[in-house]
């Protein structure tokens, strides 16, 4: 996988980067990280797995990518917003079909990183309390399965109304202001109208 990556030539200036050597081990990915893997992953994930499933994980992928590009749209119009409607409608369908076929067809553990750390954490709990049972450490990695039930999944579908109401996603932010940060923009005399301190 990782070698389809990186054979993937870079595009335009900043548009397409370089893949990373090893790209299942890239860690604190920005955004701009997942968005170049989402857009080159249909020719990268071409071929790797047998029918059907290859066809199921290639319709995911191409529903994901049309979503993304519904979501990132600077302006739309009644046409653009049903039209993500539709997009939504089947990015869930197909989440669930690979849910449903592709997933439960393979088995899949958590990564080697992961056992490891989860080794670690166990290990660090049973030198904290010598007489207990928890620190046995499980000899096989954890099954990991697709998980569905989570807020982000969840909140896919309130998107176009989202942006029916509040605007298109790049005209907010859900950043937190710092009260000292709104008082450093408000002026002085505004605080102290008759200017005696």
């Amino acid at each position: 996988m990782s070698d389809r990556y990186r054979s993937v030539k870079t595009f335009g200036r900043g548009t397409i980067r370089r893949f990373h050597k090893n790209v299942s081990a890239m860690k604190r990915l920005a955004a701009r990280d997942f968005e170049d893997l989402l857009q080159c992953a249909i020719p990268t994930f071409e071929g790797l797995l047998p029918d059907p499933h290859n066809k199921v994980l290639l319709d995911l992928l191409f529903d994901l990518s049309t979503w993304h590009a519904f979501a990132k749209l600077r302006m739309h119009t009644d046409d653009t917003l049903s039209f993500f409607d539709i997009a939504t409608t089947s990015l869930s369908k197909a989440v669930r079909r690979f849910q449903r076929t592709t997933c439960s067809f393979y088995h899949t553990t958590e990564l080697p990183q992961e056992y490891a750390s989860r080794g670690r954490r166990q290990a660090a709990l049973a030198a904290k309390q010598p007489n207990s049972s928890a620190g046995k450490a499980s000899t096989a990695p954890k099954a990991k399965k697709l998980n569905l039930t989570t807020y982000k999944y969840h909140a896919l579908g309130d998107y176009p109304d989202t942006i029916r109401r509040y605007g298109t996603t790049d005209s907010y932010s859900t950043q937190t202001v710092c009260s000292s940060v709104l008082m450093c923009s408000i002026d002085p005399l505004m605080l102290n109208p008759t200017g005696r301190a």
